[in-house]
């Protein structure tokens, strides 16, 4: 087993790998020993989930029982457990796992940022894999040190995501409600869009879409 095999696996399936940890370096919690590799969906997701069956079946939680399939399919192959952000409580700690994998940050919004899908970030799944592998060193810097403009700081129509204060959920969801926020439901969350690295992550606007009625049906 190598990473370079499980990459070349992840991408086979419409996913991309969003981290790489040594879970005894990295203190990751909830773990004992060996690697664990973030899963997450990149440009190839959209076109891979669109033409299967729980794209088709018409039932719920489609990209969740999506990932649960697929990523729960990768885990034999690779000799590996599964864990998803999802069917909890309780829940993994996916989000401790994402900053000490050096390629998640926290964006000016407070929401995760990421190094090659910006504020796009979607975990759909994580390998652990008992034995520890060769992992590339996460190198890069938060995208955001260089992003003098900063627009995700503004580009919330009504300020429910801003550096000042908590995320307002409530407020958010009164706006989605509303006729201005038909935008936001058909494209995706606009503070997402406005990170310049979200715009270069091949996010198509109907999985932002799909993504919107899942969090306000």
């Amino acid at each position: 087993m190598t990473y370079d095999r499980l990459c070349r696996a992840a991408k086979a399936k419409g996913l991309i790998v969003m981290g790489a940890l040594d879970v005894a370096a990295t203190g990751a919690k909830g773990l004992t020993g060996g690697s664990l590799i973030l899963l997450g969906a990149g440009a190839g997701f959209w076109p891979a989930f669109t033409t299967s069956p729980e794209a088709q079946d018409g039932g719920r939680d489609l990209v969740d029982r999506w990932s649960a399939r697929v990523i729960g399919g990768l885990a034999p192959d690779h000799d590996a457990t599964a864990y998803f952000p999802f069917g909890g409580p309780p829940y993994a700690p996916f989000i401790d796992w994402a900053l000490k994998s050096g390629r998640a940050f926290s964006s000016p919004t407070g929401m995760l940022v990421h190094d090659e899908v910006g504020l796009m970030i979607s975990y759909r799944g994580a390998l652990h894999i008992a034995a520890p592998l060769a992992l590339p060193a996460a190198v890069a810097p938060s995208p955001c040190a260089r992003c003098a403009d900063r627009p995700c700081l503004t580009a919330c129509p009504v300020g429910a995501l801003k550096a000042s204060a908590p995320y307002d959920v409530p407020r958010c969801h009164d706006f989605l409600d509303s006729p201005g926020g038909k935008s936001c439901m058909m494209q995706g969350c606009a503070v997402r869009r406005a990170c310049p690295v979200s715009r270069g992550a091949g996010r198509q606007p109907a999985q932002s879409a799909l993504h919107m009625r899942s969090f306000h049906p």
